[in-house]
């Protein structure tokens, strides 16, 4: 008997070092993290997954496991976890400020004067950095952003022209290096208006009274995500001219003063886009009163938001007429008048639209007549063929006659960026007229500069001469009526250009070859 209790106990002991002994075939797992080894032992086929919920081991979201955690295990393994961590911290720097000229032809060559100090900025920048095992391995941005925007050094430098004064009439307000000047009584005598170095070209024009520029600004940074430019004016007639903001946003295809209507304009507007052209067009018309602190009084919408046809996405053009009676509008398959009752437009001559191929639709120019009479502009696609081929590379330049609505073709082949721009002599006006030196190209070709009766004939080459680059295309302008000192103005490689129309001569007026636009009244 006591043999027995001797035997039984043993058995249990036995019994017991059997459960623990690991069965044939089984692995030998070693598992390491966070610095230290273990070791377990698991059945052939065990995932690593499993082999480290067996081990107690949980993973962050960015912990990397050699092998992969569906791995199965089929032999001793090591597997190693490498612990990741992902941080992010912010830091402040400066952003610093541009340095910017402006051209003063007006100062002797060589003098500075300061116009604006510098002024650094602020960026904020968010890294995100990667530590494995505690170790360092990647830092990159995710994210920048300017807290303060940097103000421009703008540093005038004279650049005195060699070139002769010549006397004007009224006032030519012009753009260069993206700043505004004004030259009065002689091209001599000249003033900047606007210095900030930001001027987009896209809207320019002086009031008809000669007392106001209404012109267009790009967005500073911190509004780039919500607008493209905005509208500004600034008094032409003190001496210390101060840029007033309209309070306006997204202006690109038309902006102008409304005739007979002091203080007032007209613009249409577009939506920002990340995709080219940068913008959807709302093909709008508004007209905005206000008063001379930039202070809106009235605001009415002539035309409401609409689709603008086909390519209707570019924008619609507006115009008009020199009493302020009608309104012209063109858009890439028409041209007409906008009802100003209903904001209904009433298509006088349907267009071929053209396929540009491009992120960019093709929009003909509109000229009023002295007496409101004729519309000028260009028809796209030859009058004898009865298919509409968008890809004619005809471009007529032509007059709509008010009242029958019929249409003249002038000049045949004229180019897609023709102009015929009237001067403003009465009865007997003359039309400043860009041509194209290769119609079949005039997408991409240089322009001749010519005058013509609003006929057509009398056709008198002005610009260029022989072994002479031809014009970019453009919008000459014409001097203010006067009896004497009649002069068409263009560009020609940056700088403004005067044809003298008693003696045909040609001067330069400006020469920092930096002008991009100008207007004259």
């Amino acid at each position: 008997m006591k043999r027995l209790l001797i035997i039984i106990p043993l058995l249990f002991i036995l019994t017991a070092c059997q459960l623990v002994l690991p069965s044939p075939g089984a692995l030998t797992i070693t598992v390491n993290a966070d610095g230290k080894a273990q070791t377990l032992t698991v059945e052939p086929g065990t995932t690593v997954q499993m082999a480290l919920e067996a081990a107690n081991i949980n993973l962050g979201a960015l912990d990397r496991v050699e092998p992969a955690l569906s791995t199965v295990l089929t032999s001793d393994t090591a597997i190693k976890i490498v612990r990741v961590v992902e941080e992010f911290d912010v830091e402040e720097s400066v952003l610093p400020f541009e340095n910017q000229t402006v051209k003063n032809e007006s100062m002797p060559e060589g003098q500075t004067v300061l116009i604006q100090p510098g002024v650094n900025g602020k960026v904020s920048t968010t890294y995100r950095t990667l530590k494995e095992d505690g170790v360092l391995v990647s830092r990159t941005i995710v994210k920048t952003e300017t807290i303060e925007a940097a103000k421009p050094e703008i540093v005038m430098v004279g650049v005195q022209s060699p070139y002769v004064s010549l006397p004007i009439d009224g006032k030519l307000t012009y753009i260069t290096a993206s700043s505004a000047w004004l030259m009065e009584k002689t091209t001599g005598n000249r003033r900047p208006l606007v210095t900030t170095g930001d001027l987009d070209g896209r809207i320019f024009s002086i009031s008809p009274d000669r007392k106001w520029l209404l012109f267009s600004r790009l967005a500073q940074d911190a509004d780039k995500s919500s607008a493209i430019n905005s509208l500004w004016i600034v008094n032409l007639e003190t001496s210390d001219p101060k840029p007033i903001s309209l309070g306006v946003t997204n202006v690109v295809h038309f902006a102008d003063w409304v005739p007979g209507s002091p203080m007032t304009i007209a613009y249409s507007t577009v939506e920002p886009r990340d995709v080219p052209p940068g913008w959807q067009a709302n093909n709008d018309l508004i007209v905005l009163q206000f008063d001379e602190t930039g202070s809106e009084i009235d605001r009415k919408t002539i035309v409401e938001v609409n689709s603008g046809g086909i390519y209707g996405w570019w924008g619609t053009l507006y115009s008009y007429s020199p009493d302020g009676s009608r309104i012209a509008y063109a858009r890439p398959d028409s041209i007409g008048l906008v009802d100003t009752s209903t904001g209904e437009l009433d298509p006088m001559v349907n267009l071929v639209p053209y396929q540009t191929g491009g992120d960019w639709a093709w929009v003909p120019g509109l000229n009023w007549s002295p007496d409101g009479r004729l519309l000028f502009t260009v028809v796209h696609g030859a009058p004898t063929s009865s298919a509409a081929d968008e890809t004619s590379t005809e471009f007529d330049l032509a007059a709509t006659v008010m009242g029958s609505g019929s249409v003249i073709r002038i000049y045949p082949n004229a180019g897609m960026f023709a102009e015929a721009v009237p001067s403003s002599a009465g009865s007997a006006y003359l039309m400043g007229v860009m041509t194209s030196i290769l119609p079949a190209q005039s997408e991409t070709s240089k322009y001749d500069l010519r005058t013509m009766d609003r006929d057509g004939s009398n056709i008198r080459k002005l610009y260029p001469g022989e072994g002479i680059q031809g014009l970019n295309p453009q919008k000459v302008t014409w001097s203010p009526s006067s009896v004497k000192n009649v002069y068409l103005g263009f560009l020609s490689q940056g700088n403004i250009m005067l044809v003298d129309m008693s003696t045909g001569s040609i001067s330069q007026v400006t020469g920092d070859g930096t002008v991009s636009k100008f207007d004259w009244k």
